[in-house]
């Protein structure tokens, strides 16, 4: 049998076959000497015996991420706030750029947007602007979320995909997550009134299929707003610039080789900025995520990245 894992808790796993069956099962034993963990998303080779289901086998994956644990996402759905707490858009351009190495699609989901509107307005045209979808929405109230899920059905049309959503403490995760699937118990957690910051409330990754979308399903997941960019070793300096996909058609074209994009003459990068072709937001924020991975030697990364 094969299918995809769908739920993983401590070492047990619950795949959904390709026959539309749920199986609880464990891993053999010779992934743990290989080294090989497996991870929801992964598609996998089960067989059954004496002691039950068990995966034997992890089937090529599209890509992987460490936090959570997953794999072969296709798109990863950033949500941000427009306020309470205050938007993050270095933490957005984070997690985008991580996207695109990756070969994820990002999708910008701006929150809270009956809070503050013009703040929501002023994100979306950033990142439209840049060339990905976004939509602005309260998953409290229910406004502008037909938009999206609509385009939930859209990208379920030609393929099976894998989605996550991703973005700081209090984005409202958890509340879109209820508003997509109304009958599964969410736990949501209240902003401290204090600090601003959102209380963890999943514990587990597991894969969700989105209603009037068969063959999209969307993991809850633990763990994403705290994502470390650099500790994880997750993207080389050399691949930051090709991250971001308004700066692709100047790559190759400044006058100097080796140029950064963060302050060189001769820059075409730093010249659309001037030309207002490429939002200074966006070019703000790039030039902070490289200073933050070049802060790290290569040999710490390196290091922290294999423990």
């Amino acid at each position: 049998m094969t299918g995809m894992i769908i739920k993983g808790v401590g070492g047990l796993y619950t795949v959904l076959t390709d026959g539309g069956e749920r199986i609880a099962c464990s891993a053999r034993g010779a992934f743990r000497h290989e080294g090989v963990k497996p991870l929801v998303g992964d598609r996998v080779s089960l067989s059954n015996d004496a002691d039950g289901a068990a995966i034997d086998d992890i089937l090529p994956r599209r890509n992987t991420l460490v936090r959570p644990a997953m794999a072969n996402l296709t798109h990863l759905f950033v949500v941000i706030p427009a306020a309470k707490p205050k938007p993050d858009l270095v933490t957005v351009d984070k997690l985008v750029a991580l996207a695109e190495d990756r070969g994820i699609e990002p999708v910008v989901v701006v929150n809270k947007c009956d809070v503050d509107r013009a703040e929501a307005d002023r994100i979306k045209s950033i990142y439209e602007g840049a060339g990905f979808n976004c939509f602005t929405i309260c998953a409290a109230t229910g406004e502008g979320c037909d938009a999206l899920f609509g385009f939930f059905t859209e990208i379920s049309k030609s393929k099976v995909t894998l989605s996550a959503l991703a973005g700081a403490s209090a984005a409202g995760k958890s509340t879109l997550m209820k508003r997509l699937f109304p009958t599964v118990d969410f736990k949501t957690g209240d902003v401290s009134r204090k600090i601003e910051r959102g209380r963890h409330t999943t514990r587990h990754v597991e894969l969700f299929e989105v209603p009037d979308a068969p063959g999209c399903y969307i993991a809850d997941t633990p763990g994403f707003s705290m994502l470390d960019f650099t500790r994880f070793n997750l993207l080389e300096l050399s691949s930051l610039a090709a991250s971001f996909r308004e700066f692709s058609d100047c790559l190759g074209k400044c006058r100097y080789t080796k140029c950064t994009h963060t302050k060189e003459e001769g820059c075409a990068v730093l010249e659309k900025v001037r030309e207002g072709k490429i939002s200074k937001t966006r070019h703000d924020n790039y030039v902070a995520l490289y200073n933050e991975i070049k802060a790290i030697p290569e040999w710490k990364r390196k290091k922290e990245a294999s423990e």
